[in-house]
């Protein structure tokens, strides 16, 4: 397993490099591009960017949990969570890169 993560600074590299944007101009275009999706998220819709994955919002319901340790029986309340789903391109790029 690779131990390198992908940054917003490594995004505004690439951009910088294969776009020709100044340095200051590609992080401002990653940081808009990621605000958008950021807030169409937060806005409950769903963000589809293609041969990449959907990302979608899924509404929890209350339950009543346990702690492992001493059994005690918690509510957990109920929430909004972040679902990624890739593509089937992105699955098979991904799968390609194991062999």
């Amino acid at each position: 397993m690779a131990d390198k993560t992908l940054t917003r600074m490594d995004l505004a590299d690439a951009v910088h490099s294969q776009v020709g944007l100044s340095r200051n101009e590609s992080a401002d275009l990653v940081e808009s591009v990621l605000g958008h999706v950021s807030d169409a998220l937060v806005n409950g819709e769903t963000v589809k960017i293609s041969s990449f994955g959907t990302f979608s919002l899924r509404e929890k319901a209350a339950r009543v949990g346990r702690n492992p340790k001493t059994g005690e029986e918690v509510p957990i309340h109920p929430r909004r969570v972040l679902t990624f789903r890739p593509s089937h391109l992105m699955k098979d790029r991904v799968a390609a890169g194991n062999k």
